[in-house]
């Protein structure tokens, strides 16, 4: 099954693709069936249910208020957050639903955190109802947030053609992709572009690749910047700033240090997952909580991977964001990217293999040389567990992004000293990450209920 390019990145805001982005898509799309179904005018009364780990978790997520967004007919790529549009609805307990009619609403009240139900189908469930005037209900609909900010409809689960692209050249496995490139002659950057220009023009593809890198880069820049403290009761300083104050500082040992380039990496990583944390405009990632990792290596493939001109280099970073893409694909289509249904390893360790995959094509590595770096990435992030203290993407999700930077630098650097033979396929690591978060336990899976969730900080 392939997934779009533009599936796997998309643009949002922070903390969470799966809490925040996805509740946000899912409540926009109950709000415009309403206008399709004739019972918009109706609605006098919207109800919120959030289930399993979007209601443990959901406070320290900023899930509610993504509802809230989404209730509102705002985009997760455009919302402008100096709105205050909170602190409106909680003064007024007025909510204007899909800025046209306005209803009763009191975020406590209309959104409901059920913490002891897990639907069946995925941890990341939830339902919105409409009444009318009288309590009658309207319309009822169950979405889940699977992951990277993408959503389903309850009815959606079992169908391919909710997500299904009709693409020339579609893949369901590495082994399928790598026959595909090897018949046609092509790099798997090639394949997806082909996919890409297939479902677009050349020139809107080319536009939004130059978008997100620039979202990228403006998540960098700013993160290594804002000085203060993220959200939430950990008081945790924002150590971006600290750390490129001390890299800017001249220090003579700083100038033979060959280890330097790490702490740069960790800068980068640290400045994008700490913009996250605090409900910034990011790219995901393949999500939000695991967003610094492939900003931090493409950053490190610009200034310190490459000898190339600027515009070779602009190359380099399309191929990289291309290949990635196809990676993630087949983590979408075999396993998962949801921390909720596979633990960390979905989201960072996902990140890691497609970064690693990335750079290794970026810098003119072979089809097999990119499928051994994806997968040495993966197989050294097997049963990361998904445990953020309070709820909240910060301990210890920001470490992990510099750390999984790092990481996929290496698999990258250990797959272009090799020739592209390896043992373990990737399509294995991925059927081996599946099986394992499938055994995690519950608490283990973003619910904050047990790991450094239980044992560190009593929230």
């Amino acid at each position: 099954m392939y997934h779009s390019f533009f599936d796997v990145f998309s643009i949002g805001i922070g903390p969470s693709s799966s809490h925040t982005v996805g509740p946000m898509r899912a409540a926009l799309r109950f709000v415009k069936n309403l206008e399709q179904l004739q019972v918009f005018n109706q609605t006098e009364k919207i109800q919120v249910i959030l289930y399993g780990s979007l209601a443990l978790t959901g406070v320290g997520h900023g899930t509610p208020n993504a509802v809230v967004y989404g209730l509102l007919g705002l985009e997760a790529d455009t919302i402008d957050l100096s709105q205050n549009y909170i602190q409106q609805i909680q003064a007024s307990g007025k909510l204007l639903l899909n800025q046209k009619k306005e209803i009763a609403f009191q975020i406590e009240k209309n959104i409901i955190l059920d913490k002891t139900t897990f639907l069946p189908e995925h941890s990341n469930g939830m339902k919105f109802q409409a009444f009318d005037n009288n309590g009658n209900l309207l319309k009822e609909e169950i979405y889940f947030s699977i992951g990277g900010g993408t959503i389903v409809r309850s009815d959606e689960l079992n169908q391919k053609n909710t997500i299904l692209k009709e693409v020339p050249y579609p893949f369901d496995s590495c082994s399928q992709l790598m026959q595909i490139c090897i018949e046609n002659k092509m790099t798997i950057a090639d394949v997806v572009f082909k996919n890409e220009e297939y479902l677009h023009s050349f020139t809107d593809v080319k536009k939004r690749i130059e978008q997100l890198i620039s979202v990228m880069n403006n998540g960098i820049e700013r993160g290594i910047v804002t000085e203060g403290y993220l959200p939430g009761n950990l008081d945790i300083v924002r150590r971006a700033p600290i750390i490129y104050r001390r890299l800017e500082e001249k220090f003579h040992w700083n100038d033979v240090d060959p280890l330097m380039v790490v702490d740069w990496i960790n800068l980068w990583a640290f400045a994008v997952a700490e913009e996250n944390a605090c409900g910034g405009q990011i790219v995901t990632a393949p999500t939000m909580g695991s967003a610094g990792v492939i900003p931090a290596v493409l950053r490190y493939y610009e200034r310190f991977a490459s000898k190339k001109s600027p515009f070779e280099v602009a190359i380099g970073q399309g191929i990289f964001l291309l290949t990635a893409s196809a990676i993630c694909s087949l983590y979408r289509t075999n396993a998962s990217i949801s921390g909720a249904e596979v633990g960390c390893q979905g989201e960072i360790g996902v990140a890691a293999s497609m970064a690693a995959a990335g750079l290794t094509a970026a810098m003119g590595g072979t089809n097999k040389q990119i499928e051994n770096a994806a997968e040495i990435a993966m197989e050294h992030h097997l049963g990361l567990t998904c445990d953020p203290i309070c709820g909240l993407v910060q301990v210890p999700c920001i470490e992990r992004n510099a750390i999984s930077a790092l990481k996929a630098v290496n698999a990258a650097r250990l797959a272009l000293r090799g020739n592209g033979t390896h043992l373990v396929t990737l399509d294995s690591v991925i059927k081996t990450m599946y099986e394992t978060g499938q055994h995690l336990a519950t608490g283990y899976k973003e619910t904050s209920l047990a790991g450094l969730a239980k044992n560190v900080f009593s929230c």
